[in-house]
């Protein structure tokens, strides 16, 4: 038996007016996750608990069989996990973004431009992320490069007693009251504005007519993650295939294997290809369980891009889902597919909520007549099943209700 999870990050929506009153999924072309939903169970759940930031972080934990409640410690230790740094169960680690800001005079009255500055290349940001680290590391904190805009800040010895704001949830807005409190964090943001502002990647960027990552972002506070491994949890080996670092991480704690994919970028842009090559390779080399996680809608719903995110959930139908689908079929073994977003990132809002998400489960050797011809987040409403309790699906996936 193979088991499948489909991660549509950040793909569930509400009625968008340009799309006629429509969502992305309810405008979107894809008859391969269509007819997978018109023969699995169909259905709503929550995978933010009441009281959690909806986050990319809980969710996904949720996803993979985790309670919030009981593992999550934070974002960004579980990014460190996928970049290598060592943790101490003393540290505090941060989410440390390049992101382009206004040339406002006074911090304070800066707006947030981009909070992924263009998305920047990883070559280019990691220069960056070198330079505030040469100027401003020390015995107690230090930065760590990631991939693209997402980075890393470690603060030894440090209670984690911070409330921070993300930075893709005040797009376009002045950033003075949303900064932090503590004045170590605001004051190594505004000396990363100093340093990067006229640095010569940035002078480049400005040249070809990109946005500048003039200055850090802190945020995404937590601590040294302690999760089950898949082994001891159900018994299972796995990969996870993810182009983001937050992703690879939760991966990795929980004993999976995690796949580079070249040219994978977490944007519509993303080797599509690659990534449904690494999942079919993985469950020839007899893997039991493998975890694609696909992050372009998300990004376009942050950046309101309308075409991109329902572009992307057409590209994961042709790309992941149709050659990913044939293959199991050609196996002749058994098959469960969960197909899901981890969250709504609504394209008027241009952030995240914790609404509960339409989830198809569909198994290959039970297929049910689920009413359901196309899958929407009303259509899944309208089937009546809810599972309030998201880090129970996997059971359900898994066979283990």
């Amino acid at each position: 038996m193979k088991y499948i999870v489909i991660l549509t990050d950040g793909a569930a929506d509400t009625p968008v007016a340009e799309l006629n009153g429509m969502t992305p999924f309810e405008a979107a072309k894809k008859p391969h996750i269509d007819a997978l939903a018109s023969k699995g169970e169909v259905g709503m759940v929550t995978t933010v608990p009441e009281g959690f930031p909806p986050g990319s972080d809980v969710a996904n934990l949720a996803v993979f069989g985790y309670d919030p409640q009981k593992y999550y410690t934070g974002r960004s230790p579980l990014e460190a996990e996928s970049i290598g740094v060592p943790l101490e169960l003393t540290d505090t680690t941060f989410r440390a973004n390049v992101v382009t800001l206004s040339d406002d005079e006074n911090y304070e009255d800066k707006t947030m431009v981009d909070y992924s500055s263009d998305e920047i290349t990883t070559e280019e940001a990691h220069k960056l992320i070198d330079a505030v680290n040469k100027e401003l590391a020390c015995d107690d904190y230090e930065f760590f490069g990631g991939t693209s805009y997402r980075h890393l800040l470690v603060w030894h010895n440090k209670e984690n007693n911070f409330t921070l704001t993300p930075p893709h949830d005040i797009s376009g807005r002045v950033i003075g009251e949303y900064l932090p409190k503590d004045k170590t964090l605001l004051n190594l943001m505004k000396k990363s504005y100093d340093i990067l502002k006229d640095h010569p990647v940035n002078l480049d960027r400005i040249k070809r007519g990109l946005h500048p990552a003039n200055s850090v972002w802190i945020w995404g506070n937590g601590t040294k993650p302690n999760l089950d491994t898949y082994a001891e949890k159900f018994g299972l080996s796995g990969t996870v295939i993810s182009a983001v670092d937050l992703i690879k991480g939760i991966g990795q704690c929980a004993g999976l294997n995690v796949v580079e994919i070249d040219g994978a970028t977490g944007t519509v842009n993303t080797n599509f290809d690659g990534k449904a090559k690494a999942a079919i390779d993985a469950l020839k080399d007899g893997d039991d369980f493998v975890y694609i996680h696909l992050e372009a809608a998300d990004e376009a719903g942050h950046r309101h891009e309308i075409d991109n995110k329902v572009k992307a959930i057409e590209l994961i139908d042709e790309k992941i889902v149709a050659p990913v689908l044939e293959y199991l079929k050609n196996s002749g073994e058994d098959f469960n597919i969960l197909l899901m977003p981890d969250h709504p990132t609504p394209l008027n809002i241009m952030t995240h909520t914790s609404d509960p998400v339409p989830y198809i489960l569909y198994k290959s050797g039970d297929e049910v007549s689920s009413g359901v011809e196309s899958y929407t987040e009303a259509n899944a409403e309208k089937t009546g099943i809810v599972t309030e309790r998201g880090y129970m699906l996997i059971n359900k996936l898994l066979d283990r209700m």
